[in-house]
């Protein structure tokens, strides 16, 4: 920024760069000032991951096993933890889940497939307000694996 001699109306020499310049730094480090106590201010989110596992490949007529394990520190709720499975044209449904527990949730899947194709797996973490909780709500799902059997 370049510093100019400029005259007001009364005639006298001013020089207008250096305050100008001043007073647009002072705002910006208000309004940063600002922005850091927003932010200092907002709630934190509650944060949870869901972690599966199941073999690459797979024999026809052989044991598949899927595991997954997951939680979420969000109070007051208790976790169930469910396999889904979609293979063979039939859509997601779910083939098992844990029990209602505190803390972290696992659940083990054991199957054999009698044909060859894809199976997806994915793990979903639903929070309860109790263990006969009719309206679970749903936290966290896990990415699909797939299994080819072959």
């Amino acid at each position: 920024m370049t510093r100019t001699n400029k005259t007001d109306k009364a005639g006298t020499k001013t020089r207008g760069g250096r305050p100008a310049s001043i007073g647009a730094l002072g705002m910006a480090a208000a309004a940063l000032g600002l922005f850091s106590v927003a932010l200092a201010a907002a709630p934190a989110s509650a944060k949870g991951a869901v972690e599966i596992t199941a073999p690459h490949t797979a024999q026809v007529g052989k044991t598949i096993t899927v595991k997954a394990h997951g939680g979420d520190d969000s109070a007051g709720y208790l976790h169930q933890l469910c396999l889904e499975e979609n293979g063979f044209g039939e859509g997601w449904h779910q083939e098992t889940c844990s029990a209602a527990v505190k803390g972290d949730a696992r659940v083990t899947a054991q199957g054999t497939s009698a044909r060859s194709g894809t199976l997806r797996f994915r793990a979903v973490l639903y929070g309860l307000t109790g263990v006969h909780d009719q309206h679970p709500v749903r936290l966290h799902s896990s990415e699909v694996v797939t299994v080819r059997v072959r």
